[in-house]
């Protein structure tokens, strides 16, 4: 007999899914949950309130039923006859005791590896395991270890005055901090308060984009991302040129796909500000970027990389960038009608920028022969956004004495073109 035919008693199952529950669990609210399930809504949903009562669950604590799971693997074997399996036994969640004692013995230097990649284990098994790590000063610990890493490791590259000092042989204790940090998977308070403290955490993730080993230079990147996401407009202006510098080398040296994704939506992040725009372009970014968007067959990143070319081209110095890349304007111009309609926006408002603060003659000259004009009449010619079209007409109105009579506009075009 299929299971569906046997009834179930009532408390037997997880209020969420309405399944028999493996690993029942009570929150503070007195409400037994399914772990697996109550994990996903705590974690995964970004809710701290119970979805029976609404009310607030404090630090995520989940207290194991083993009363109603053995009662439930009884009733399994009761069952047995109709096709029922005994649930097994779970294994005993983390403890924060056991948390701290492994932070503790991580500080002998002769331990820390072992115990950094067993934080790592726990860390990468569920979501209730980090949320107790985080409870535990997981984070604070880690965070330290790292900065001290760095000042160490800074110290020595700077004794020995040489680029080949192996960074991954001496900083393997960095590698797996980082990584343990990472997986962590960290709260908005936790990651408030690594940004906090004048930056030091910061510089010492710029410090490893420099020096560290690919892994520790992606994990950093995606951290400073994460970060980035909840930090404050101070925090933000007050981040040095050399970060620029590294993010943008990251991105020249393509890590890692994830590596890349985090990069270009740092830099998304800190650019709005004029400050940090300039220190973006004074980085390289928009060479980079352009490269970047030449070589790239993934219409997401495209568009990515097209909203942060808008951003930079908002500053006469990215302007200036973009017009020095050989292909820059022509890169524009070919994803007009290839990406979203959000992203056609950006490319003509680029070119709208251009138009209207960087065009000399020999630029309005190259935009013709690259097929801007071209592309902007079609702009007008097939459906889309009113915005993007009013922006294309006031592009083709401000060069029509340079362009309207030009043989670089195919004849079915010139109907489209603004009188």
């Amino acid at each position: 007999m299929p299971m569906e035919e046997v009834e179930i008693p009532s408390f037997f199952l997880c209020p969420i899914s309405l399944q028999l529950m493996k690993d029942p669990v009570t929150v503070p609210t007195g409400i037994t949950y399914d772990r697996e399930s109550i994990e996903k809504w705590l974690f995964s949903a970004k809710s701290s309130t119970c979805p029976v009562t609404k009310q607030a669950i404090p630090d995520c604590e989940l207290t194991p039923n083993h009363t109603l799971r053995r009662l439930i693997q009884s009733w399994c074997t009761l069952n047995a006859a109709h096709g029922i399996e005994r649930i097994p036994t779970p294994r005993p969640p983390i403890s924060k005791s056991q948390i701290a004692k492994l932070l503790h013995e991580a500080e002998s230097p002769d331990m820390r590896n072992k115990c950094l990649k067993r934080l790592r284990s726990i860390a990468t098994e569920n979501a209730t395991n980090r949320c107790c790590m985080e409870a535990a000063g997981a984070a604070d610990f880690l965070a330290t270890l790292v900065k001290n890493e760095t000042s160490v490791s800074s110290t020595l590259l700077d004794e020995t005055l040489s680029d080949c000092l192996s960074f991954e042989v001496t900083t393997r204790p960095l590698d797996e901090a980082l990584a343990v940090l990472y997986h962590l998977q960290l709260s908005e308070a936790s990651l408030k308060n690594l940004i906090g403290n004048d930056g030091v955490f910061v510089d010492s993730l710029t410090r490893i984009m420099r020096s560290g080993t690919c892994d520790s230079r992606a994990y950093a990147v995606m951290l400073l991302k994460s970060m980035f996401e909840v930090a404050d407009i101070i925090q933000l202006s007050r981040l040095r040129k050399e970060l620029f510098v590294e993010v943008v080398r990251l991105l020249r040296d393509q890590v890692s796909q994830k590596a890349t994704k985090s990069a270009l939506k740092l830099l998304i992040l800190a650019c709005p500000m004029g400050r940090n725009r300039v220190k973006a372009v004074k980085a390289s970014a928009v060479p980079v970027l352009i490269d970047l968007l030449l070589d790239s067959c993934n219409k997401r990143q495209s568009e990515t990389i097209l909203l942060l070319l808008d951003v930079l081209c908002q500053c006469a110095e990215g302007r200036a960038k973009l017009l020095e890349h050989g292909a820059g304007i022509a890169i524009v111009s070919k994803r007009i009608l290839r990406v979203s309609e959000t992203a056609n926006e950006r490319c003509v408002r680029i070119l709208l920028s251009i138009s209207k603060f960087s065009a000399t003659p020999s630029i309005v000259h190259e935009m013709l022969q690259v097929g801007v004009a071209a592309k902007l009449c079609l702009v007008l010619q097939v459906e889309g956004r009113s915005k993007t079209k009013e922006k294309a007409k006031e592009i083709l109105k401000l060069h029509a004495r340079a362009w309207k009579n030009s043989p670089c506009i195919p004849a079915d075009f010139l109907s489209s073109y603004p009188a």
